[in-house]
Formats: structure tokens, C-alpha cells, sequence
């Protein structure tokens, strides 16, 4: 089903490859699926924790929290901080959880803990969803979370910490150059000094708009992947009726005792859902399942009523069939129908799930992209759509012209100030302006990591939606045909998971 999205993304991950220096590496640094005594011990459960070997998400065991209060500390020290990503699962929609993630120098203290972030809300399903959160703090080497649930337990399961290795350099050498600067403004002493750091924050500011740019094209291209799934969706075809033994069965016996208007009634219905005769299907939606199954189970009913079969004009053969099987064949289609309106729920829930996911994806292009033209001016770089392509560019030699281009303007700012040609005022307001503006970039890369989420959760829900127990029907004949489909399925699907996660994260 995801076959030409996979496609499209494994394009998209040779796109990422080739931008060089900016192709973000990653490594795992810190994992624990609570699976063995090795895994469990990586983590000090200090309270209201412990380990299960039920509700799992993957292995034999999760961690689970009880309603209330729970903390948990990493025993093993971290040699870099970066991002963390669980899974979460609750007890029911209405469970609400806050987990506050909170980093230190040392393992056994009370004291020293500094928040680093807070995953807070609550599951509209009883499946795991996974949760992202950047802990960019590399001072800091033991992890602790805390959590606070209401009505209700959590189980958490495939906690990690994957080493970013261009953001976090990014940052911290941001967080360095931003204290370096700000504390010897405060100082008010060495001009040549303070001059030597705006340049270097200039070099920061310059690498930052380039990170804007690679997040805006990561998120144009989930945008286009999410747009293509919606449109070309094979898993919505295995909720159409048309495909299945059973249905082709009832569809041939309402003809064999039809009336002539009953058939052309039910041929109407048919139509949308596809062809019956080259089993060419369409996609099954909410709304063609609705305008299709009720009328469909009256057409049924009415024509094995003993009124309509014997005035109906077809043979004695016919009208005995009617008559013995009339019962049996209402039921069936009753039957059937609601195994297929099982499997069309699953595909709806799916769809609006990357509905949401396409405007959130959407907002996030929309705010960077503003984002991004409002940092060119405070770049230097003025207004100009001009500007603003060579950034884009997918000319490598064009972008970096235009970020030398930001990189001189600090430069020339830098010079004026070491010149005295402008007043400490001015200088002050032009760092605060630069500074949070690169404060900001950090924001998005947060909503980033929220969309990432989303998306390897719906890659998680679609593909234990065509898992083996998750066939809804109870023919033979009808659960080898979805097995057929499924099997097809989850290939594309784990093509397309793993191109995401090597492109995005």
C-alpha cells in the first residue's frame, strides 16, 4: 500500500545524503525494552514502578506505573544527552499522564536535577504512542523521569537515546557563544574580545538558518509522503466488499431471484465500490460504506420476500431457492457486512489519523517558513524572495554563498562595534534580536520531533492493523484473501517505516 511512498521517501533520503555537512548522523547511546535483567538494571526504579511482562509493546516485558506518583533514574552514565523516544501506552482514553524529564551531573543526589522537558496529555486509543523530547543538555549525564498519573496506569516500553550528533554540536556551541558574548557585554571591558565572539556567533547564526532550511525540506517531504498515502491507500481497498468470496456469493444469488428493477437497483450500489466483474476496487470510505449498506441488506431482504420472488418472473428453480435459503442469505450479509465494517473502522481511524497528521505538517511548514524569512532579515539579508531561494537552494555552493553572505553581515556589525561607531544600546538590542531569534529554531525543532512522533505511531498503529489477529472475517476463503493483501502490506509498510526513521530522524 505504501509502495510509492517508500519510493518517494528513499528518494528524498538520497536528497538528505547529499547535502553534506548537513546530513544529520545519529547513534543510539541509551535503550531499554525492559526485556532482560541486563535492561532492567539500566534504570533504578525508586518508586511507583516496576516491571511486567504484560501489555507489551514489543518482547516480554514493559515498565508499568501505577495511578499516582512514580520515579525512575538511569544507573549508567550517559555519554551524550540527545533525544529521548518512548512509547506509551494507557489503561483508557481518559488515564492523563505528565512525565517530567529531568537530567544531572550524578546519579545519587537529591539535589541537582535541572528539567530538561515534560511529555503531558493522554492517549485517544489504548495502543502505544510514541513520544519524542530533545534533552540537548551535554553537562549532564544521568537521566531521571517522574511521573504523575491520574485516573488510571501507564506502561512505558522501547525507551531510547539517540545521539544527534549535528544538533547538539549545534546547540552547545550556541549555548557557549550566546554566554560568551552576553557575559562580556555585562563586563563592558574588551571591545576586540566581544567583537571576536559576534563573529563567531555569526558563524552559529548563519549554521542555524541552514538547520531552519533542512527541517522546512523534511517537512516538505512527510507533507508530500502523507498527501500520497492518502490518495493512493490500498489498505482502504481491503475494507471493500467487492473482493470477498461471500459477498460475490450473495451479490449471485440476489440476481438468480432478482427483479429486473432489484438488479438494476443493486447494480447502482455496486457501482461506486467498483467493478465485480474485473474485481477493479476503489477505495472504501466512510461515506460510500454508509450510502451503500443498509439499502443493500433492504435490496436483500425485499428480494427473498415471497411476494417479490414469485412475482418477480424468474423460474421455479428460482423461487425454491428463495424460499429455502432466503433466511440464511439475509443473515449472511448481515454477517459479512459487519466484519467488513469492523475493517473499514480500522481504516477510517488510520486515515483521519494522517489527516491530522497532514495539517499539523502543514502549520509547521507554514510557521517555519515565516520563521525562516523573518531570521534572513535579522541576517541582513532584507526581504527579498531572491534571498530566500538561494537559501533553499539545492545548489549546495548557492546556499553556502548566501550563508557566507549572513556570516560578513555579523562581521561588518562586529567591526562597527570594535570602531565605536555604534553605541552599546544598538549593540545590545542587535544581539538580544539574533540571539532569540536562534532561541526560537529551538522551538521548531521541538514540533518537529511531535510530528515524528505522530507519524512513527501511525506507522506503528498501520502495521499491527494487518497483523495475523487482526483478520476480521470469518470465512476461509475471505481470511486467505485479506492475508493475501495484509502480506503485501506490511512489506510496504516496513519499507516504508524504516525510510522515514533513516531520512527524518
Amino acid at each position: 500500500m505504501l509502495k510509492y511512498t517508500s519510493r518517494l521517501i528513499a528518494l528524498l533520503v538520497a536528497s538528505a545524503i547529499a547535502t553534506g555537512a548537513m546530513a544529520q548522523q545519529k547513534s543510539v547511546i541509551f535503550k531499554n525494552g525492559f526485556d532482560s535483567e541486563t535492561e532492567t538494571k539500566k534504570l533504578a526504579l525508586l518508586y511507583g514502578a516496576k516491571v511486567v511482562n504484560e501489555q507489551v509493546r514489543n518482547g516480554t516485558s514493559a515498565l508499568q506505573i501505577d495511578e499516582g506518583e512514580a520515579s525512575v533514574r538511569s544507573r549508567v552514565n550517559l555519554s551524550e544527552q540527545g533525544t529521548l523516544e518512548l512509547w506509551i501506552k494507557t489503561s483508557s482514553p481518559a488515564t492523563q499522564y505528565k512525565i517530567t524529564i529531568l537530567v544531572a551531573t550524578s546519579q545519587n543526589t537529591d539535589t541537582g536535577w535541572v528539567q530538561v522537558g515534560q511529555v503531558k496529555g493522554s492517549n485517544d486509543s489504548t495502543e502505544y504512542h510514541a513520544k519524542r523530547i530533545s534533552i540537548d543538555d551535554p553537562g549532564k549525564k544521568y537521566l531521571r523521569l517522574d511521573f504523575e498519573v491520574t485516573n488510571g496506569q501507564v506502561w512505558i516500553d522501547d525507551l531510547s537515546v539517540e545521539k544527534i550528533l549535528l544538533d547538539t554540536a549545534l546547540q552547545k556551541n550556541q549555548e557557549k557563544v550566546i554566554a560568551e558574548v552576553l557575559g562580556k557585554l555585562r563586563d563592558d571591558k574588551n571591545y576586540q574580545v566581544q567583537a571576536e565572539a559576534l563573529r563567531t556567533l555569526g558563524k552559529n547564526y548563519a549554521a542555524q538558518i541552514d538547520v531552519q532550511r533542512q527541517y522546512l525540506e523534511y517537512a516538505n517531504g512527510i507533507y508530500s509522503s502523507v498527501t500520497l498515502v492518502l490518495a493512493t491507500s490500498e489498505r482502504g481497498k481491503m475494507a471493500n466488499p467487492l473482493g470477498y468470496q461471500t459477498f460475490k456469493g450473495i451479490v449471485n444469488d440476489v440476481r438468480m431471484v432478482a427483479s429486473p428493477i432489484q438488479k438494476s437497483r443493486m447494480d447502482s450500489l455496486l457501482k461506486p465500490l467498483g467493478d465485480i466483474a474485473t474485481a477493479s476496487l476503489n477505495v472504501m470510505t466512510a461515506g460510500a460504506y454508509q450510502a451503500f449498506a443498509e439499502p443493500f441488506k433492504t435490496i436483500v431482504a425485499t428480494t427473498f420476500d415471497r411476494v417479490s420472488y414469485e412475482n418477480a418472473g424468474v423460474d421455479r428453480k428460482a423461487r425454491k431457492y428463495a424460499e429455502e435459503n432466503g433466511l440464511k442469505t439475509f443473515s449472511k450479509a448481515e454477517g459479512f457486512l459487519g466484519e467488513v465494517e469492523k475493517e473499514l473502522n480500522t481504516v477510517v481511524a488510520l486515515d483521519k489519523d494522517l489527516i491530522d497528521i497532514q495539517r499539523e505538517v502543514d502549520k509547521f511548514r507554514k510557521d517555519l517558513d515565516k520563521h525562516l524569512k523573518e531570521s534572513l532579515i535579522a541576517g541582513g539579508m532584507g526581504r527579498g524572495q531572491e534571498n530566500y531561494n538561494r537559501v533553499m537552494s539545492k545548489d549546495e555552493p548557492v546556499r553556502n554563498e548566501a550563508l557566507q553572505e549572513i556570516n560578513n553581515y555579523f562581521t561588518l556589525q562586529a567591526e562597527s562595534y570594535q570602531n565605536h561607531s555604534s553605541s552599546n544600546t544598538e549593540f545590545v538590542q542587535f544581539m538580544m534580536k539574533a540571539t532569540g531569534t536562534m532561541e526560537e529554531t529551538q522551538v521548531f525543532k521541538e514540533r518537529f520531533n511531535l510530528i515524528a512522533s505522530s507519524v512513527i505511531t501511525f506507522y506503528d498503529k498501520f502495521d499491527r492493523s494487518v497483523a495475523k489477529d487482526q483478520n476480521p472475517f470469518s470465512d476461509e476463503k475471505d481470511r486467505a484473501l485479506w492475508e493475501s493483501h495484509a502480506v503485501k502490506v506490511r512489506g510496504y509498510i516496513q519499507e516504508s517505516k524504516a525510510a522515514f526513521a533513516k531520512a527524518y530522524m
